[in-house]
């Protein structure tokens, strides 16, 4: 596997992107919700840009030896949002899709909830790999080798508050 590295600059010029992306294809959406922690600071940038609610529903599925090991994809009981309801269309974010086992169990587990009301979903990454299950709808960089990732925020995995 290859790796791709990232630099803030890239990182924050490829949200813009994807915000532009998003833009360009008309489609309103009520609310974004992002899957933290990877979609995180990309729904905080979108919710600015946007001057959309954001609500945040927490995953994990990495662990092991610097968090390069996929395991079983752990999803919180409850949305966190500072609205009322979640909204009818909404623009589900992350960080990338690798698998693509997350974002489709994303989608079943908001299906699951009926007390949403939500008409669409669409779904917006910065990274999307060949070797996914699922296509995003917006995304930024097709990645047909699947590279590994090293984001810009990397580096605070492994710093400790002694460190500092």
């Amino acid at each position: 596997m290859s790796d791709l590295y990232v630099s803030w600059e890239e990182y924050h010029a490829n949200i813009e992107k994807l915000a532009a992306q998003i833009y360009q294809s008309q489609w309103e959406f009520d609310q974004i919700l992002c899957l933290a922690r990877g979609g995180l600071r990309i729904g905080d940038m979108l919710s600015r840009i946007y001057d959309k609610p954001l609500a945040i529903l927490s995953t994990s599925s990495y662990g092991g030896k610097d968090f390069q090991e996929r395991g079983d994809l752990t999803i919180a009981s409850n949305i966190t949002m500072t609205s009322e309801t979640l909204g009818n269309r909404i623009l589900l974010v992350d960080d990338l899709v690798d698998s693509g086992v997350t974002l489709v169990r994303i989608l079943e587990w908001l299906k699951q909830h009926k007390e949403f009301t939500i008409t669409e979903v669409r779904s917006a990454v910065l990274w999307f790999k060949a070797c996914s299950v699922a296509k995003p709808d917006y995304y930024v960089d097709f990645l047909p080798d699947n590279p590994w990732i090293h984001q810009p925020f990397e580096k605070y995995e492994k710093l400790q508050p002694s460190d500092l």
